[in-house]
């Protein structure tokens, strides 16, 4: 028994490892083996962390491999990877042995394309913008204290725990939560009804139209998030009547939704900080100003109490203001009479100079010239005015010479020639139009005679009136006792009638009760038995 024990055991030789010196094996491999390699592909997520080493990864259609570029080397890139693009990077391959792992320590990288999605996603931003929907004149302005609030994401994410956490924080409001899926083939379609179904809510209803709405994700990868790039999620939110915030992703993630958007926030809760303001601060805000109304009142009637009460003491009494004034007034009244005697005075002393002048002899002489200028006035008026006669008598004896009477008569025959013609013309004219509309006078009113009931009433039938109203059925006349039969050649009154069953004999008419009218009723009166 004890020789079965002490045989060796296979593989017992074999030298053993520790976990770092076979880490460190796998690393010394892969570092032997590639050395530095050229690696194509499109960039994913891509993060750069607070010591400023850049983390990102290069992929294709089936697998992923991570890349690191330190904090030194992020300088000397001429390419700064973004997400989506194609690309060609050149590095060495490492292992990191803590997490068995290994990536690519990239040193240059150098474009090689866009990727299939981002180059999808550009020809969807570049239709969209061209068509208008990105054009900021159409975005609305978000409600100032929406009293609803629609949110558009999943319930089960952290999504909608941070916003209802902000909410609550700020300003506490109403939520409606529209459950989607965020990521998947089912998220665009989900997230289009949601948008569409918040508008079709009617407003103040038992589900109440919101006043706003929230679309909202936590981040992702481009591929995570390409629900929001679908085009049916685009139009959806630029139709939307209801103000919209999109909260897609973290601050560096961009979707189509955000450009449709009436505004877009960098986070989900920054939306929830977007839609509300913080009551406290409004309450605050409103006691301050509250506060500042009352202190600027109190200061302005303190201030105008103060004014007041200055400029009273610097103003005088009622009884000095009054002593100037009567004081001038009594040097004026003794002043005055002295004053009257000199005007008068004065105006004596200029009349007697102005009457100086005036002397019989000068104003006989200026009479004379004044006659002499007249005198001489009237002998050149009266050549004058005998020139301008003969000249007149000249023009109208060549007008008379020109006026030829035998002229005047053949344009007085011309012109009676004329207006025969005209007279002749304008009574055929009137005859013809006259012919015309007694023609169709005429065709109106057989037609009005065929139109007319009055043909059918010929050929044996009859109308029937009851109280002035025409009877077309039984029902009706069961109602009445006094009817108005109409024939082709006149009316007759029939009082008492009895309306029976239709199989019932019908009762005749009593003879006394009847008369015949000659007058017919209207055409569009009759109804015809």
């Amino acid at each position: 028994m004890s020789d079965l024990f002490d045989e060796p055991v296979p593989g017992q030789n074999m030298p053993e490892f520790t976990v770092s010196e076979i880490s460190g094996e796998v690393k010394r491999t892969l570092e032997g083996t590639f050395g530095r390699v050229r690696v194509r592909g499109e960039v994913g997520r891509v993060f750069k962390a607070r010591s400023g080493h850049l983390y990102y990864d290069i992929k294709d259609d089936r697998s992923v491999l991570a890349c690191t570029t330190w904090k030194g080397q992020v300088a000397n890139l001429s390419v700064v990877p973004e997400e989506g693009l194609e690309v060609v990077v050149t590095g060495r391959l490492t292992a990191f042995g803590a997490q068995s792992k290994y990536n690519l320590n990239v040193d240059e990288v150098a474009v090689a394309g866009q990727g299939a999605l981002m180059a999808l996603l550009e020809k969807r931003k570049k239709q969209l913008e061209t068509e208008g929907l990105f054009a900021a004149e159409r975005k609305q302005a978000l409600p100032f204290l929406p009293d609803i609030i629609g949110v558009v994401t999943s319930p089960s994410g952290a999504v909608i725990r941070d916003i209802l956490h902000r909410l609550r924080d700020r300003f506490p409001r109403k939520v409606l939560i529209w459950p989607v899926a965020v990521q998947g083939a089912n998220c665009a379609p989900e997230v289009a009804r949601a948008i569409n179904g918040f508008n079709q809510l009617t407003p103040g209803g038992a589900l109440p139209r919101p006043d706003l709405i929230i679309v909202a994700r936590g981040g992702g990868s481009i591929e995570d998030l390409w629900g929001f790039n679908e085009e049916t999620v685009a139009r959806a939110a630029a139709a939307s009547q209801i103000p919209l915030i999109s909260a897609v992703g973290h601050e560096t993630d961009t979707t189509l939704i955000d450009f449709v958007s009436d505004q877009r926030a960098p986070t989900p809760t920054a939306a929830a900080e977007l839609a509300v303001p913080v009551r406290m601060d409004l309450l605050a805000w409103s006691d301050d100003m509250g506060a500042r109304l009352t202190r600027a009142a109190t200061q302005a009637i303190s201030q105008r109490s103060q004014r007041l009460a200055d400029l009273s003491r610097a103003m005088p009494r009622a009884d000095s203001l009054l002593d100037s004034p009567r004081q001038r007034l009594d040097q004026a009244e003794e002043r005055l009479p002295n004053a009257l005697i000199r005007g008068v005075q004065n105006r004596e002393l200029r009349l007697s100079e102005a009457a100086a002048p005036l002397r019989s002899e000068v104003l006989r002489s200026r009479l004379r010239r004044d006659h002499e200028r007249l005198e001489d006035r009237v002998n050149r008026l009266v050549p004058a005015l005998e020139r301008a006669m003969t000249q007149r008598h000249d023009r109208v004896t060549a007008w008379g010479a020109r006026l030829q009477p035998q002229r005047l008569r053949q344009d007085l025959d011309r012109q009676g020639d004329r207006l025969t013609r005209l007279t002749q013309r304008l009574a055929l004219v009137g005859h013809n139009q006259l012919t015309r509309w007694q023609d169709r006078l005429i065709a109106v009113d057989r037609q009005r005679e065929i139109l007319s009931y009055k043909a059918t009433l010929a050929r044996g039938y009859a109308v029937v009136r009851a109280e002035g109203a025409v009877v077309t059925t039984r029902a009706q006349a069961a109602g009445s006792t006094e009817f108005e039969i109409e024939f082709a050649d006149g009316r007759l009154d029939v009082g008492g009638a009895e309306v029976g069953s239709a199989s019932a004999d019908p009762a005749p008419a009593p003879r006394s009760a009847s008369r015949t009218k000659s007058q017919s009723p209207p055409d569009d009166q009759g109804s015809l038995f």
